[in-house]
């Protein structure tokens, strides 16, 4: 079974690549090309190098390069750039004499001329039916009207963001990921809006950048409030740097910083010098000295006596006549329990007579 050569083709500045079957083109990266799409037509270029893939691997619905562009191509896609300002120009005046509250951001030709297609962004729905019509007429072409979001606007437009690049989503960024305030929390930036906020009015593209990289990093490092042994004595861990990994300690009102390193071997120090510190025993006299190991002690043996009280006197021997009053006791408790079972016996049998 023979193999597809796919390439990745992209059609715009950091847009999505899609994958067409090279056939027998031989193909490298930053070639233009024609290929055949769902809306026609199109000049695309090769952002990714071919590979080999098996036709079950094949995603569905692949279409194939028609040939590599020509200087013709290229001179009928800058042509089209030119007709595109115009397109723009004509809708905005359109937009602006119908009070249409809409905000126009880019118009697109199509590489035969076949159809201009007009990206908008809106707070709702618009109804721009005139507006085609206005449009169609003008430019004698099938026209399309595609409503997008803030993000897609600021990608198609560009721009310079807070940190005077050039805007990540229309250079590199092809795709958009998800960024949500923890990961602003989680670099120790402000909350501020304005300043974790990108052109478009979203949080910030690059605060997804390092926010593995923090986490990891922060996993070395003790918590804020959390309190340490040092050989100079307890401590408290008041902020940390997380790129630096230093922390910030206090002791006795006093503020001084260390390294994450020196840290742990202030700690390992201080548990080697308590462990190593020799134990204190009293002696009778009243000094002390140190002593060996404890040994094991044995649980006290329970007695009836009441603790503090010890009977230290000897009991005199029994005389004849206790033991003899001991013995008799003894006899008549014996003679006790051997009459109750008797008495059980009587009270049974009593209801038995009364009712003969």
């Amino acid at each position: 079974m023979e193999g597809l050569k796919i390439v990745g083709i992209s059609f715009h500045t950091a847009g999505k690549i899609f994958d067409f079957d090279s056939q027998e083109f031989e193909l490298t990266s930053g070639d233009k090309v024609i290929v055949e799409t769902e809306r026609g037509r199109a000049l695309g270029t090769v952002v990714r190098n071919a590979r080999e893939i098996t036709p079950d691997e094949a995603p569905p619905k692949l279409k194939s390069i028609l040939r590599i562009a020509t200087e013709n191509d290229l001179q009928m896609a800058h042509s089209n750039a030119l007709r595109e300002r115009e397109a723009l120009q004509f809708c905005q005046k359109c937009i602006k004499q119908r009070n249409m509250e809409m905000k126009l951001v880019r118009a697109e030709y199509l590489f035969d001329g076949s159809k201009i297609v007009f990206y908008f962004t809106a707070d709702g729905r618009i109804d721009f039916r005139e507006l085609v019509r206005d449009l169609a007429q003008h430019f004698r072409t099938r026209i399309e009207m595609r409503q997008i979001g803030v993000r897609d606007e600021a990608k198609q437009v560009g721009g310079l963001g807070i940190c005077g690049r050039e805007l990540c989503c229309s250079n590199h960024l092809r795709e958009f990921a998800p960024v949500s305030v923890k990961m602003a929390k989680a670099q120790g930036l402000a909350l501020n809006p304005t300043k974790i906020s990108g052109q478009c009015g979203r949080l910030l593209c690059c605060l997804a950048y390092e926010y593995e990289t923090y986490n990891e990093m922060k996993k070395t490092l003790p918590k804020c409030g959390k309190k340490v042994l040092l050989e100079a004595g307890p401590a408290e861990v008041i902020s940390r740097d997380i790129l630096a990994q230093k922390i910030t300690l206090s002791r006795n009102g006093e503020r001084f910083q260390m390294h994450i390193n020196d840290l742990n071997k202030e700690i390992n120090a201080a548990e080697n010098k308590n462990s190593q510190a020799p134990a204190i025993q009293a002696k009778p006299d009243g000094k002390q000295s140190p002593s060996s190991p404890e040994k094991s002690r044995r649980r006290p043996v329970k007695t009836n006596q009441r603790p503090g009280k010890k009977n230290t006197e000897e009991k005199p021997a029994p005389s004849q006549e206790q033991k003899s009053s001991k013995e008799s006791n003894g006899q008549e408790k014996s003679k006790r329990r051997r009459r109750r079972p008797r008495r059980r016996s009587q009270k049974q049998t009593k209801p038995a007579e009364s009712e003969s």
